[in-house]
């Protein structure tokens, strides 16, 4: 088991944005403060991830989920029977939930779990912040089990990595969502069906046809805006809001927030989505968002706004 002074050192860096993979009892997990939009984004980066899926969050106990998901009579009877564990519940996030959107892909709701490794459960206790984290794999590749694999995979790209042996379960946690009228399976895992069928009585299975990822594991569409994109604009229209990257602005009359003065593409991709939010409150005739380069996260930031644009 790793040990108290290598899980203060993990949590510390976590806390100041930095990446840690850490051991759980399904795979290893590659973790960023859940609500450090910079750090998500990093994640998405170093995992060469081509979409913005959302990202599993994980908490160290019932009450710090509760800060950040709303949960419903069956969410207490699952949590009761299978947390700590390789469980995870998509539920609505709270009204003051401080977790990026990023984080959940621009989702109004979060995918939450409670891991029960003891080290982990010692590692998200000491960091004090929900913990965002898809498995330490690069984007397609085997899910690790092992320290050694995630040295494989990073090598000295991330800042540290929990060892703590072996994955005991060696497959992701089963992802339910309960925020439809019946739990529907998006993910099957370390928690089957049979014994959540205990729990919940009848359990759907999602249907993987749809274009965009709406939970670890499924496809579906949930990114628009109220108000309708256009994409790649070099002129912004009356009553249009707009959506900047760079320094070089078109002439524009309404709101406007910019992604990156800098054309960082970590930094808009942190930003993407929150204010795709802010802009949509102003209630304009549409958002005007300019020209996004096609590569390294540019092409994750693009993906998101064609399928805004779409819906």
């Amino acid at each position: 088991m790793a040990s108290n002074d290598k899980i203060s050192c993990a949590a510390e860096l976590l806390r100041s944005g930095e990446l840690v993979a850490f051991a759980t009892e399904t795979v290893y997990g590659l973790g960023a403060d859940a609500t450090n939009a910079d750090a998500v984004a990093a994640v998405f980066e170093a995992k060469g991830r081509p979409q913005f899926n959302p990202l599993i969050i994980h908490v160290a106990d019932v009450k710090a989920a509760r800060r950040i998901v709303r949960f419903t009579k069956q969410a207490d009877e699952l949590a009761e029977q299978f947390w700590p564990g390789a469980l995870t519940l998509v539920l609505p996030r709270t009204e003051n939930c401080q977790v990026s959107f990023l984080a959940s892909a621009g989702l109004s709701t979060l995918a939450v779990r409670i891991p029960s490794k003891e080290s982990t459960h010692d590692f998200l206790q000491e960091a004090g912040v929900p913990v965002a984290a898809p498995s330490a794999n690069k984007s397609g590749r085997v899910s690790p089990t092992e320290a050694a694999h995630v040295t494989e995979a990073f090598g000295n790209e991330i800042s540290m990595i929990l060892d703590d042996g072996s994955c005991p379960i060696g497959v992701e946690s089963t992802v339910l969502d309960l925020t439809k009228s019946k739990p529907v399976i998006l993910r099957h895992g370390g928690i089957t069906l049979e014994e959540i069928k205990t729990v919940t009585g009848e359990v759907s299975q999602a249907k993987q046809s749809s274009p965009t990822i709406a939970s670890p594991g499924m496809l579906s569409t949930h990114y628009a805006t109220t108000a309708p994109l256009r994409l790649g604009i070099k002129t912004v229209f009356k009553d249009e809001a707009l959506l900047a990257f760079g320094k070089k602005i078109p002439d524009h009359h309404g709101p406007m927030l910019n992604l990156s003065a800098d054309r960082n593409l970590r930094e808009a991709a942190a930003n993407l989505f929150g204010m795709m939010r802010q802009l949509d409150k102003f209630k304009p005739k549409a958002i005007a968002a300019m020209p996004i380069p096609e590569t390294g996260l540019g092409a994750a930031i693009n993906d998101r706004l064609k399928r805004a644009a779409s819906c």
